[in-house]
Protein backbone atom coordinates (compact mmCIF):
# COMPACT_ATOMS: atom_id res chain seq x y z
CA UNK A 1 0.00 0.00 0.00
CA UNK A 2 1.50 3.27 -1.10
CA UNK A 3 0.04 5.44 1.65
CA UNK A 4 0.08 4.22 5.23
CA UNK A 5 -3.52 4.23 6.43
CA UNK A 6 -4.75 5.53 9.74
CA UNK A 7 -7.16 3.25 11.59
CA UNK A 8 -9.74 4.50 14.08
CA UNK A 9 -11.87 2.00 15.98
CA UNK A 10 -15.22 2.90 17.53
CA UNK A 11 -17.42 0.99 19.94
CA UNK A 12 -20.34 0.32 17.60
CA UNK A 13 -21.80 1.38 14.23
CA UNK A 14 -23.81 4.23 15.71
CA UNK A 15 -20.78 5.73 17.41
CA UNK A 16 -18.75 5.26 14.23
CA UNK A 17 -21.41 7.07 12.18
CA UNK A 18 -21.62 9.98 14.63
CA UNK A 19 -17.86 10.38 14.78
CA UNK A 20 -17.50 10.12 11.00
CA UNK A 21 -20.22 12.74 10.54
CA UNK A 22 -18.49 15.11 12.96
CA UNK A 23 -15.17 14.58 11.17
CA UNK A 24 -16.80 15.26 7.81
CA UNK A 25 -18.47 18.46 8.98
CA UNK A 26 -15.14 19.71 10.31
CA UNK A 27 -13.35 18.82 7.09
CA UNK A 28 -15.93 20.55 4.91
CA UNK A 29 -16.02 23.68 7.06
CA UNK A 30 -12.23 23.94 7.15
CA UNK A 31 -11.99 23.44 3.38
CA UNK A 32 -14.67 26.02 2.66
CA UNK A 33 -12.89 28.49 4.93
CA UNK A 34 -9.64 27.91 3.07
CA UNK A 35 -10.84 27.68 -0.53
CA UNK A 36 -14.49 28.72 -0.65
CA UNK A 37 -15.89 25.41 -1.83
CA UNK A 38 -15.53 21.75 -0.94
CA UNK A 39 -16.18 18.46 -2.71
CA UNK A 40 -17.22 15.13 -1.23
CA UNK A 41 -17.80 11.76 -2.88
CA UNK A 42 -20.62 9.82 -1.22
CA UNK A 43 -21.04 6.09 -0.81
CA UNK A 44 -24.12 3.97 -0.27
CA UNK A 45 -24.69 0.92 1.88
CA UNK A 46 -25.57 0.72 5.53
CA UNK A 47 -22.47 2.53 6.78
CA UNK A 48 -22.53 5.29 4.15
CA UNK A 49 -26.20 5.95 4.75
CA UNK A 50 -25.68 5.74 8.50
CA UNK A 51 -23.07 8.50 8.25
CA UNK A 52 -25.45 10.68 6.20
CA UNK A 53 -28.28 10.17 8.67
CA UNK A 54 -25.97 11.08 11.55
CA UNK A 55 -24.89 14.19 9.66
CA UNK A 56 -28.53 15.18 9.09
CA UNK A 57 -29.18 14.83 12.82
CA UNK A 58 -26.07 16.69 13.94
CA UNK A 59 -26.46 20.02 15.68
CA UNK A 60 -23.31 21.15 13.87
CA UNK A 61 -24.64 20.57 10.34
CA UNK A 62 -25.55 24.23 9.86
CA UNK A 63 -21.87 25.14 10.10
CA UNK A 64 -21.59 23.84 6.52
CA UNK A 65 -22.38 26.22 3.67
CA UNK A 66 -24.40 23.67 1.71
CA UNK A 67 -24.64 25.95 -1.31
CA UNK A 68 -20.85 25.73 -1.74
CA UNK A 69 -20.53 21.95 -1.56
CA UNK A 70 -20.17 19.65 -4.56
CA UNK A 71 -21.43 16.09 -4.07
CA UNK A 72 -20.36 13.21 -6.29
CA UNK A 73 -20.85 9.44 -6.08
CA UNK A 74 -18.28 6.67 -6.08
CA UNK A 75 -20.69 4.21 -7.62
CA UNK A 76 -24.32 3.67 -8.44
CA UNK A 77 -26.74 0.86 -9.13
CA UNK A 78 -27.79 1.25 -12.78
CA UNK A 79 -31.51 1.36 -12.10
CA UNK A 80 -34.36 3.73 -13.03
CA UNK A 81 -34.52 7.22 -11.55
CA UNK A 82 -36.06 7.15 -8.08
CA UNK A 83 -35.52 3.43 -7.56
CA UNK A 84 -35.21 2.83 -3.80
CA UNK A 85 -32.02 0.81 -4.33
CA UNK A 86 -30.18 3.68 -6.03
CA UNK A 87 -27.54 5.28 -3.82
CA UNK A 88 -28.74 8.77 -4.70
CA UNK A 89 -32.30 7.88 -3.66
CA UNK A 90 -31.11 6.62 -0.30
CA UNK A 91 -28.82 9.63 0.17
CA UNK A 92 -31.71 11.97 -0.57
CA UNK A 93 -33.84 10.33 2.11
CA UNK A 94 -31.01 10.31 4.66
CA UNK A 95 -29.61 13.81 4.11
CA UNK A 96 -29.96 15.64 0.81
CA UNK A 97 -33.64 16.43 1.17
CA UNK A 98 -32.96 18.03 4.55
CA UNK A 99 -30.23 20.55 3.68
CA UNK A 100 -30.13 23.54 1.27
CA UNK A 101 -27.89 22.10 -1.45
CA UNK A 102 -27.44 23.83 -4.79
CA UNK A 103 -29.05 21.41 -7.28
CA UNK A 104 -26.36 22.02 -9.90
CA UNK A 105 -23.72 20.88 -7.39
CA UNK A 106 -25.36 17.48 -6.81
CA UNK A 107 -23.72 15.24 -9.42
CA UNK A 108 -25.76 12.04 -9.46
CA UNK A 109 -24.71 9.23 -11.75
CA UNK A 110 -27.07 8.56 -14.68
CA UNK A 111 -30.09 6.29 -14.26
CA UNK A 112 -30.99 3.39 -16.52
CA UNK A 113 -34.06 5.22 -17.85
CA UNK A 114 -32.15 8.44 -18.58
CA UNK A 115 -30.50 9.87 -21.68
CA UNK A 116 -28.30 6.81 -22.20
CA UNK A 117 -31.01 4.21 -21.84
CA UNK A 118 -29.72 0.87 -20.68
CA UNK A 119 -26.20 1.51 -22.02
CA UNK A 120 -24.15 1.50 -18.83
CA UNK A 121 -20.90 2.11 -20.68
CA UNK A 122 -22.26 5.27 -22.33
CA UNK A 123 -23.59 6.44 -18.96
CA UNK A 124 -20.16 5.84 -17.41
CA UNK A 125 -18.47 7.81 -20.16
CA UNK A 126 -20.89 10.70 -19.65
CA UNK A 127 -20.14 10.80 -15.92
CA UNK A 128 -16.42 10.77 -16.70
CA UNK A 129 -16.97 13.80 -18.92
CA UNK A 130 -18.82 15.58 -16.10
CA UNK A 131 -15.91 14.87 -13.77
CA UNK A 132 -13.44 16.15 -16.37
CA UNK A 133 -15.33 19.44 -16.68
CA UNK A 134 -14.91 19.96 -12.93
CA UNK A 135 -11.24 19.00 -12.88
CA UNK A 136 -8.30 21.37 -13.08
CA UNK A 137 -5.99 20.79 -16.07
CA UNK A 138 -3.30 19.29 -13.88
CA UNK A 139 -5.63 16.86 -12.14
CA UNK A 140 -4.85 13.23 -12.82
CA UNK A 141 -7.12 11.33 -15.22
CA UNK A 142 -9.45 14.31 -15.61
CA UNK A 143 -10.86 13.87 -12.11
CA UNK A 144 -11.25 16.61 -9.47
CA UNK A 145 -9.03 16.39 -6.42
CA UNK A 146 -11.96 15.55 -4.14
CA UNK A 147 -11.57 16.77 -0.58
CA UNK A 148 -13.07 13.62 0.96
CA UNK A 149 -14.05 10.42 -0.82
CA UNK A 150 -16.14 8.01 1.24
CA UNK A 151 -16.18 4.26 0.63
CA UNK A 152 -17.94 1.37 2.27
CA UNK A 153 -16.02 -1.89 2.40
CA UNK A 154 -17.86 -5.07 1.43
CA UNK A 155 -17.39 -8.47 3.07
CA UNK A 156 -15.50 -9.49 -0.09
CA UNK A 157 -13.27 -6.37 0.17
CA UNK A 158 -15.05 -4.57 -2.69
CA UNK A 159 -15.20 -0.78 -2.67
CA UNK A 160 -17.51 1.32 -4.84
CA UNK A 161 -18.55 -1.34 -7.40
CA UNK A 162 -15.03 -2.70 -7.87
CA UNK A 163 -15.12 -6.38 -7.01
CA UNK A 164 -12.15 -8.74 -6.51
CA UNK A 165 -10.70 -10.00 -9.80
CA UNK A 166 -13.50 -8.22 -11.73
CA UNK A 167 -12.57 -6.26 -14.90
CA UNK A 168 -13.32 -2.87 -13.33
CA UNK A 169 -10.65 -3.24 -10.67
CA UNK A 170 -8.04 -3.66 -13.42
CA UNK A 171 -8.98 -0.42 -15.22
CA UNK A 172 -6.19 2.17 -15.34
CA UNK A 173 -7.15 4.55 -18.17
CA UNK A 174 -10.76 5.46 -17.49
CA UNK A 175 -12.19 7.33 -14.51
CA UNK A 176 -15.61 5.66 -14.62
CA UNK A 177 -16.65 2.24 -15.89
CA UNK A 178 -19.83 0.34 -16.50
CA UNK A 179 -19.84 -2.78 -14.35
CA UNK A 180 -21.48 -5.85 -15.84
CA UNK A 181 -22.18 -9.12 -14.08
CA UNK A 182 -21.49 -7.81 -10.58
CA UNK A 183 -21.46 -10.66 -8.06
CA UNK A 184 -24.11 -8.94 -5.95
CA UNK A 185 -27.38 -7.51 -7.26
CA UNK A 186 -28.09 -5.53 -9.24
CA UNK A 187 -25.57 -6.91 -11.76
CA UNK A 188 -25.21 -3.67 -13.75
CA UNK A 189 -23.60 -0.68 -12.06
CA UNK A 190 -21.46 2.40 -12.61
CA UNK A 191 -18.26 2.91 -10.65
CA UNK A 192 -15.27 5.15 -10.25
CA UNK A 193 -12.05 3.27 -10.92
CA UNK A 194 -9.16 2.96 -8.49
CA UNK A 195 -7.11 5.69 -10.26
CA UNK A 196 -10.08 8.06 -9.95
CA UNK A 197 -10.51 7.18 -6.28
CA UNK A 198 -6.82 7.85 -5.69
CA UNK A 199 -7.20 11.38 -7.06
CA UNK A 200 -8.93 12.33 -3.79
CA UNK A 201 -7.03 14.22 -1.11
CA UNK A 202 -8.57 12.05 1.61
CA UNK A 203 -10.13 8.60 1.27
CA UNK A 204 -12.21 7.38 4.20
CA UNK A 205 -13.19 3.71 4.33
CA UNK A 206 -16.08 2.65 6.55
CA UNK A 207 -16.69 -0.85 7.87
CA UNK A 208 -18.80 -2.10 10.75
CA UNK A 209 -19.92 -5.55 11.79
CA UNK A 210 -18.44 -9.00 12.24
CA UNK A 211 -19.12 -9.78 8.57
CA UNK A 212 -16.52 -7.19 7.58
CA UNK A 213 -13.72 -8.39 9.89
CA UNK A 214 -12.02 -10.73 7.42
CA UNK A 215 -12.21 -8.15 4.63
CA UNK A 216 -10.68 -5.44 6.81
CA UNK A 217 -7.87 -7.72 7.95
CA UNK A 218 -7.10 -8.82 4.40
CA UNK A 219 -7.12 -5.29 2.94
CA UNK A 220 -4.87 -3.95 5.70
CA UNK A 221 -2.47 -6.91 5.64
CA UNK A 222 -0.72 -5.93 2.41
CA UNK A 223 -2.98 -7.83 0.00
CA UNK A 224 -2.97 -6.72 -3.61
CA UNK A 225 -5.77 -4.63 -5.03
CA UNK A 226 -6.92 -7.29 -7.50
CA UNK A 227 -7.54 -9.69 -4.63
CA UNK A 228 -8.72 -6.97 -2.24
CA UNK A 229 -9.86 -3.79 -4.03
CA UNK A 230 -10.11 -1.93 -0.70
CA UNK A 231 -6.31 -2.22 -0.44
CA UNK A 232 -6.01 -0.07 -3.57
CA UNK A 233 -8.15 2.77 -2.23
CA UNK A 234 -6.07 5.56 -0.75
CA UNK A 235 -5.83 9.34 -0.85
CA UNK A 236 -3.05 11.67 -1.86
CA UNK A 237 -2.89 13.21 1.61
CA UNK A 238 -4.67 10.81 3.96
CA UNK A 239 -6.27 7.39 4.09
CA UNK A 240 -8.54 6.79 7.09
CA UNK A 241 -10.22 3.53 8.00
CA UNK A 242 -13.15 4.00 10.40
CA UNK A 243 -14.21 0.73 11.99
CA UNK A 244 -16.28 -0.58 14.84
CA UNK A 245 -14.84 -3.11 17.28
CA UNK A 246 -16.40 -6.06 15.45
CA UNK A 247 -14.96 -5.10 12.06
CA UNK A 248 -11.56 -4.49 13.68
CA UNK A 249 -11.58 -7.74 15.66
CA UNK A 250 -9.09 -9.56 13.41
CA UNK A 251 -6.57 -6.73 13.08
CA UNK A 252 -3.20 -6.92 14.83
CA UNK A 253 -3.20 -4.96 18.07
CA UNK A 254 -0.60 -2.51 16.82
CA UNK A 255 -2.75 -1.52 13.84
CA UNK A 256 -6.04 -0.74 15.58
CA UNK A 257 -6.38 2.27 17.82
CA UNK A 258 -8.42 1.97 21.03
CA UNK A 259 -12.15 2.66 20.66
CA UNK A 260 -13.00 6.34 20.63
CA UNK A 261 -15.94 7.89 22.42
Amino acid sequence: MTHTPQVAVHHDPREMARTAAARLITRIVDTQAARGTASVVLTGGRNGNGLLAALAGSAARDAVDWSRLDLWWGDERFLPEGDPDRNVTQASEALLAHVPLAPERVHAMPASDGAYGDDADAAAAAYAEELARAAAPEHHLGVPAFDVLLLGVGPDTHVASLFPEHPGVRETRRAVVGVHGAPKPPPTRLSLTLPAIRAAREVWLLAAGEDKADAVALALSGAGELQAPAAGAYGTARTLWMLDTAAASRLPRDLASPPTT
